[in-house]
């Protein structure tokens, strides 16, 4: 029978670290990805479904090009709210209760937009949902970075990062038979189904160690660490290794948001967060408005707008798929600079070559959502890395916050260009700059690789 060797009391950050740092991977490793993936999972498919919706929106309530940027954006906007709030939240109660309780208030308020009447309600609820959406996220990003082993972090968050793109391109997925067949009402209705996941959460995941014991409670820390160490000694039916001695330790104290601010911790909220709004204001700058770009501009038919909205987020979960083999190998930082050159690239050379066709559009979109969701899934591994376990969720939130404030300018970007009389080569023009200068600012990273959390914040 596997036993569980080496398992000193839990009266440090360092016992912490080089408990998990020892554990081999297991069935509990990926029973703990998966229940939060698809948590995960389902936050991506929900943000998606505006998009998908918004053509037969812009159709049946007739609206303008302000109408439908403030339908798009209303969630955004609660997105950006909630992973502020989130962040402080998930360093209060626990990682494992305020992603639970985001994915409730997500579900719930899906159900509501279903019903929406008008375009006043239906901004109304997604706002609400987009609270539940923004909180999830960065939450369970620290969540996942504090249970993984420091010389596999990167390949091990990214591959579970990757059930984000997976949620984007299932919403499309589904968006190509069900909005024209069923309507973009049955969209919110099968994005409700994770409330279950909210009850089951806590119950299956238990919280983490180095959040429980960063908050003082070393009893809980204790049970919760040996309740892991044993899963993992029973899925792989050995003993496990002795804890490396030395580990390195944080200061124990309490998190405050304005040590984001201060120290070494300054430049690091510096770099993240316009890392955030640069890939974020691209992204969804782009991927808001193409659904109703290739029917309005291009006369395609609303099949044909998902299938090629479909192929981009298929590049974009192969971009991710990519990045997590190789980020612990090259490191963070040239992973960011060569993905964010690499968007500047597939942009710059849309707009030499103009947006003449649909087709023309998605196969540089496509290539544009290759890179860009690798930094995407890079940020989220990267954010809970540069901060102690007492601000980790709040500084991954922090940076939630760039992000949902690049999620709302870049669609609103493209509503003012076009609004304006610009054309489709102003609009891939200035999101290629934007790129551009989202690799400059990540030459300006720490970098991370092969070390754990505790020695990078102690």
């Amino acid at each position: 029978m596997a036993t569980v060797a080496g398992r000193p009391g839990v009266g440090s950050a360092g016992s912490i670290a080089a408990r998990l740092e020892r554990l081999p991977h297991s069935r509990w490793h990926i029973k703990v990805r998966f229940l939060i993936g698809a948590v995960t999972f389902f936050e991506a498919f929900d943000q998606l479904m505006a998009a998908s919706a918004l053509p037969v929106l812009s159709r049946e309530w007739h609206l303008t090009t302000a109408q439908a940027t403030f339908a798009v954006t209303a969630g955004s906007v609660g997105m950006l709210l909630g992973a502020l709030g989130a962040g402080s939240l998930g360093d209060r109660i626990g990682r494992v209760r305020t992603v639970a309780l985001g994915v409730a208030v997500t579900a719930l308020a899906g159900l509501a937009v279903a019903l929406a009447g008008g375009i006043v309600w239906f901004a109304f609820f997604r706002f609400v949902q987009g609270l539940g959406i923004g909180g999830v996220v960065p939450v369970a990003a620290a969540y996942i970075g504090e249970i993984a082993r420091s010389d596999r972090r990167g390949r091990f968050v990214l591959l579970y990062e990757m059930v984000f793109p997976a949620g984007l391109t299932a919403a499309s997925l589904l968006a190509v038979w069900v909005v024209p067949h069923l309507g973009w009402r049955a969209m919110f209705v099968a994005g409700a189904l994770p409330v279950l996941l909210a009850a089951a959460l806590p119950r299956y995941v238990v919280e983490s160690p180095r959040w429980l014991l960063a908050r003082g409670r070393a009893e809980e820390a204790e049970r919760a660490l040996a309740r892991i160490e044993e899963e993992v000694a029973r899925s792989t039916a050995a003993s496990l290794p002795e804890p490396a001695p030395g580990a390195a330790a944080e200061e124990g104290m309490r998190g405050r948001l304005r040590e984001l601010f201060a120290g070494r911790y300054l430049r690091r909220t510096a770099v993240v967060s316009g890392l955030w709004f640069v890939a974020y204001y691209v992204n969804y700058g782009i991927a808001t408005w193409l659904p109703s770009l290739y029917t309005k501009n291009f006369g395609l038919d609303l099949t044909t707008a998902l299938v090629y909205t479909l192929l981009g987020n298929l590049a974009g979960l192969l971009g991710t798929l990519v990045v997590a083999l190789l980020i612990d190998r090259i490191g963070r930082r040239p992973a960011l600079v060569v993905a964010f050159a690499g968007t500047a690239l597939a942009l710059l050379l849309l707009t030499l070559v103009g947006a003449a066709s649909g087709g023309r559009v998605a196969v540089f979109a496509s290539c544009t959502a290759f890179f860009v969701f690798a930094v995407n899934a890079g940020l989220y591994l990267y954010s809970p890395e540069l901060y102690p376990t007492r601000n980790r969720a709040r500084g991954a939130a922090f940076g939630g916050l760039w992000n949902r404030a690049g999620v709302i300018l870049g669609p609103v970007s493209v509503g003012a260009i076009l609004g304006a009389g610009g054309g489709l080569g102003l609009v891939f023009a200035q999101f290629a700059g934007a790129a551009a200068v989202g690799a400059v600012i990540a030459l300006f990273a720490v970098e991370t690789k092969g070390r754990t959390l505790e020695e990078l914040n102690s």
